[in-house]
């Protein structure tokens, strides 16, 4: 019997052994799903949406192959919505795919007439071709129509776009890995003028493993382990069975049989009725248990039925209302993409500063913050020692409040923070406004601040939410974002005796305690005593180019960015008499003296928290720079 338990054991240990290898082997699943495309060879624009991209769960592999210049090739990725803003007159090709089928399907996209990028509006687009699906992604044949003029025309760059959440350039776009969301898309490319890469290759993996695998082998092992071990015993036992044995003693004589008694006719019915009672008296206890049995269980069930009743689930009402942002617009930008621009915000910026090239901060400033870096750098030209204005810092990021919106232009603030100075000493985080006009613009940078000491920020709305922004003439603040410039100008130059003195809060402004009325007053008293009554000094405020910027604050209130200017205007009132102007006015306006006057504008980028209308708040200034932007002689 242990030989046969040991052979059943070998036999079952081989089956459990060679099905967990063949799990593992041979009837291994594939480790990836594959799908291939090829677009025509003269497509600039190629889209994958996210519907492509999920049609397997698992992150996605996308390869790209087939451009004629691998360095100008590039692969990105952001909202759908934003993609197809950004191609907006642009035709390009739309890979759909069916997880069932395996079918790829390529469609040349054509936009409709009057559809241009530099307008922002995404607008309908119809389809020029017929799709035909193909499990190897049989290529389209490019649509009539298109003329060589057309053909020739350079399309927009996609490289280096503000507007992406991830890109991939040159050969870190030939494999790519990602996990793109519902509601983003991929758009493959070259650099507008050549094609995009025509081969795309989608791969996702696939779960492989055998979890049956392990423990089929090792219960095999344990069953050979087994078997051995029968089979050792079985030996053994079968050994010592054929071993010597004593001889028995005489055997005992038999004794003789009693005659067999037989019962008469009769008498048989006795028998019988014991015979039937004694297998009734078995079947007796049998069948009682069995009744005990049911009806036990039976009481049991009522018992249970009546004593502890089974609770019957009810429903619950919802305490949670539905989602009140469904239909919230998103964030401009997401967390990762903001530092992203700032880094190259940056880089830009430090080149314009090292070379005082204005071209180059136009490409990452505009407004305010252009007009006094412009300024500055010719300054500096002609004034060696004239410090450079602070420099956009990578990183990282104390604040970010993007707008929520999905049209443009776009509006972000952020606040970088600053390294220490040449002495170790903390520096004032800088603030950014940020805009972006179309889709296929890069976010320049309107307003750059140092904020105040201790500055109390409000509080503002998560980053993943953004924020709104409030019309220039809203009536729900304190003041109104487009009179807050004028407002503010009007304290600079005359002080308590402003009627708008009562509505700010400048218990700790530094601003106006550089150039409020105060400093005005004694700058004219100094021009006085130092030269008589040859020359004048008049101070005069205005409301600069630059826009103005309100974003909401949580609490019904907004932070709001203007652009106000003072003109100093300093003239000869008797004849003879010359002005003479400061070392930096000269160098921006090319005149050292005049025998009539000079004009000097100082430019003003400020940040300001505007309460809500009725607050007993007031309006404070977050942070400012100022600085010299232009300079002139008057007649």
């Amino acid at each position: 019997m242990r030989f046969v338990l040991a052979i059943v054991a070998f036999v079952v240990a081989a089956v459990m052994i060679v099905a967990g290898i063949a799990q593992r082997t041979i009837f291994a699943p594939p480790s990836q799903v594959t799908a291939a495309a090829t677009v025509p060879a003269d497509t600039r624009y190629i889209v994958i949406d996210s519907a492509v991209l999920n049609a397997h769960p698992g992150q996605q592999t996308l390869s790209v192959s087939g451009s004629k210049n691998a360095k100008t090739q590039v692969v990105a990725y952001g909202r759908t919505a934003d993609v197809k803003a950004w191609l907006a007159d642009q035709k390009y090709a739309d890979i759909s795919y069916r997880a069932g089928d395996s079918a790829v399907t390529v469609k040349t996209v054509t936009p409709k007439s009057g559809l241009t990028g530099s307008s922002g509006s995404t607008g309908s687009t119809g389809a020029a071709s017929t799709a035909t699906p193909a499990p190897t992604a049989t290529p389209t044949p490019a649509p009539t129509g298109s003329t060589p003029a057309q053909a020739a025309t350079p399309g927009p760059d996609p490289a280096g776009s503000d507007l992406w959440l991830d890109e991939y350039d040159g050969q870190d776009a030939q494999v790519t890995k990602m996990n793109v969301p519902s509601g983003v898309s991929v758009i493959v490319a070259g650099d507008g003028t050549t094609p995009a890469p025509n081969k795309i290759v989608l791969t996702w993996p696939v779960d492989t493993s055998t979890p049956w695998a392990f423990p089929l082998i090792i219960g095999g092992l344990v069953l050979l382990v087994i078997g051995i071990a029968l089979y050792l015993w079985g030996l053994y036992t079968h050994r010592r069975s054929r071993g010597p044995r004593r001889k028995s003693g005489p055997k005992m004589p038999k004794l003789p049989k009693a005659p067999k008694y037989k019962p008469t006719a009769s008498l048989e019915a006795t028998p019988r009725g014991r015979r039937s009672s004694r297998r009734t008296r078995v079947m007796a206890p049998a069948l009682l248990a069995g009744v005990l049995a049911l009806t036990g269980t039976g009481a049991g069930a009522a018992f249970a039925e009546t004593s502890t009743p089974t609770p019957t689930p009810t429903p619950t009402a919802t305490t949670g209302a539905p989602n009140a942002n469904s239909n919230t617009p998103p964030p401009a930008v997401t967390a990762p993409q903001l530092e992203r621009i700032i880094k190259r915000i940056s880089v830009a910026a430090a080149n314009a500063d090292a070379k005082n090239d204005p071209n180059l901060a136009k490409l990452r400033f505009a407004g305010p913050a252009l007009q006094l870096r412009t300024a500055n750098y010719a300054i500096r030209v002609k004034k060696a020692d004239q410090p450079a204005l602070p420099a956009i810092p990578a990183g990282p990021l104390e604040l970010s409040l993007p707008q929520a919106t999905d049209s443009w232009p776009r509006t972000v603030t952020a606040v970088v923070k600053m390294p220490n100075d040449a002495t170790g000493k903390p520096q004032a985080p800088l603030a950014l406004a940020l805009v972006q006009q179309t889709p296929r613009d890069n976010y320049l940078v309107e307003y750059a601040i140092a904020l105040e000491p201790n500055v109390k920020v409000p509080n503002l709305a998560p980053a993943s939410i953004g924020a709104a922004v409030v019309p220039p003439d809203s009536k729900l603040l304190k003041v109104q974002p487009d009179q807050v410039a004028a407002a503010y100008g009007d304290i600079l130059l005359n002080g308590e005796k402003s009627k708008w003195y009562p509505s700010f809060d400048l218990t700790d402004d530094k601003l106006v305690a550089q150039v409020g009325a105060s400093w005005k007053q004694q700058e004219q008293a100094r021009l006085a005593q130092q030269f008589g009554q040859t020359s004048t000094l008049t101070f005069a405020g205005r409301v600069g180019a630059g826009p103005v910027i309100s974003m909401a604050t949580n609490d019904s209130g907004a932070i709001v960015w203007v652009n106000p200017e003072e003109v100093q205007l300093h003239r000869v009132t008797e004849a003879g008499a010359q002005v003479i102007a400061g070392a930096t006015t000269a160098a921006l306006s090319g005149v050292a003296q005049s025998n009539t006057g000079i004009e000097s504008v100082y430019g003003y980028q400020l940040a300001f928290y505007v309460p809500p209308a009725g607050s007993n708040e007031k309006v404070r200034l977050l942070g400012f720079a100022q600085g010299l932007v232009s300079a002139r002689e008057v007649q």
